[in-house]
């Protein structure tokens, strides 16, 4: 006992004064005064400061917490606010403010339904209160949103899910599932720099937010940043190890680099079946990866067009491009393949988005050859008209002249048909005209080079079939 009494002597200060609770509640009432007063002045960093004094002196006054309310709903920290708001109707039941502010925090960050349970209680408090009605109705459109975008998301229709969380985001603007979803669905539409936009801003804010961290990687995943998209996803399910998005985001990943790598690797070592195969597999892993995907049917078509499966591999170019309509290497590779099948114009139009893109050498090159292959197209094929290859030596030239000279000569349908007469005399000059270009070494480097034979006084029309069959077989016509 003597030990207590001595303790309480020494901690004793003969200077404290007790202040009295009248006391605290005037001191506590002048700095909710200043408080006011910069609130009034829009300075909410100095009128919190004085608000949370008022509440230190005085912890049981709700109006202390309703202002402090009211000053973090304009500093943006909606959640605090919600707290304080909340604090203040637990002291007071009846504080019809409390309840307002509590229902806008609600609101801000996206809880409807809670929002509405307090502008009701507002209205049972105050029933002419004007603003509580205009929350509620503000609060139902956030509901209708909310329907509006789950069905949307169900369809695939990505676009209307971003329309409606803007407009729930309006009045919900601190609401970051809303947030997540629209930066989800932009991630699934392709455009990627918004969704990283919204998912840094939320981290920014919670650099622990496992959705935020799932939106980054879903990015970089759609981005074909495969590896850095794995670390993001890894985060995420740290930070929430049940997030099933992530994991499922995740998996896919890793399945879809293991698909690719593998069919690159059967490509390289020359193994076109199996890296075909490969890449159709890969293609199967996730539909919703434009960028990857886009690539794999490019590498697809490439190896298409090694197996001569060239209709395949146009199919599989025209996929590509409509999944990146930017895809420049694809377009190459379909404007090739269109060349080997002789398609000049479908291949000129590529190369020409090509070039239009990308102004090099390579590609004006690419695009004068293909023009001039048009060129030539839209001429007669003399070597077809003969029936020999465009590489033929003279005398396969000579020899292939002689059979289809023969072949179409008019004297030999002489009892045919006055039309059958007029169609075998058309290729019997039809033969002569290739003839006389392909035997001779001027006009036929002219015409495999593309020029108008008609430059240079060569006027290819300018024979007379009879005369060149004369010379040819070195006698008179047959009879």
């Amino acid at each position: 006992k003597m030990a207590a009494e001595q303790c309480d002597a020494v901690n004793m200060d003969p200077d404290l004064e007790i202040i009295s609770d009248e006391e605290l509640e005037r001191e506590a009432e002048g700095f909710k005064e200043q408080g006011n007063a910069f609130y009034v002045k829009k300075d909410y960093a100095e009128a919190f400061n004085f608000y949370t004094k008022a509440i230190d002196m005085c912890p049981k006054n709700a109006s202390y917490y309703g202002n402090r309310a009211a000053t973090l709903m304009m500093l943006c920290r909606y959640r605090e606010a919600l707290e304080d708001a909340q604090q203040a109707v637990r002291l007071d039941q009846n504080f019809t403010k409390g309840h307002l502010r509590e229902g806008k925090c609600h609101l801000s960050l996206g809880n409807a339904m809670a929002a509405i349970r307090c502008f009701q209680r507002v209205l049972e408090l105050e029933p002419e209160n004007s603003q509580a009605p205009q929350e509620i109705r503000n609060a139902e459109s956030i509901l209708e949103f909310e329907r509006m975008a789950e069905i949307g998301f169900d369809k695939r229709d990505f676009r209307m899910v971003v329309f409606c969380m803007d407009r729930a985001l309006a009045t919900a603007i601190a609401c970051h599932r809303f947030k997540i979803l629209k930066a989800e669905c932009l991630a699934l539409l392709g455009r990627y720099p918004e969704a990283q936009s919204v998912a840094s801003d939320i981290l920014r804010m919670d650099s622990t937010n496992a959705d935020a961290l799932y939106v980054r990687g879903l990015c970089l995943y759609y981005e074909d940043c495969i590896d850095k998209a794995v670390q993001f996803f890894v985060q995420a399910l740290r930070m929430a190890p049940d997030h099933d998005k992530a994991r499922l985001a995740c998996r896919n990943a890793k399945a879809l680099k293991a698909k690719k790598e593998e069919g690159n690797k059967a490509f390289k070592e020359g193994n076109y079946e199996a890296a075909y195969d490969l890449y159709s597999e890969a293609l199967t892993i996730d539909p919703n990866n434009i960028k990857t995907n886009a690539k794999l049917y490019c590498n697809r078509a490439t190896v298409g067009s090694k197996l001569k499966k060239l209709d395949q591999a146009i199919e599989d170019c025209s996929k590509a491009i409509k999944l990146d309509d930017t895809y420049i290497k694809a377009y190459l590779r379909r404007a090739q393949c269109y060349m080997d099948t002789e398609q000049f114009e479908e291949a000129v139009r590529d190369y020409e988005k090509v070039y239009q893109t990308e102004k090099t050498k390579e590609h004006k090159h690419l695009l004068k050859n293909a023009q001039l292959e048009l060129k030539k197209s839209k001429r007669k094929d003399y070597y077809k008209i003969l029936g020999v290859e465009k590489n033929a030596t003279e005398d396969e030239i000579k020899k292939a002249y002689r059979k289809r000279a023969l072949l179409h000569h008019p004297d030999r349908h002489s009892s045919a048909t006055p039309e059958m007469q007029k169609e075998e005399e058309k290729k019997f000059k039809e033969v002569g005209e290739a003839f006389s270009v392909l035997s001779d070494p001027k006009k036929k480097s002219r015409y495999d080079t593309g020029q108008d034979l008609e430059d240079d006084g060569m006027n290819v029309g300018d024979f007379d079939a009879n005369n060149i069959f004369k010379a040819f077989f070195g006698g008179p016509e047959l009879k």
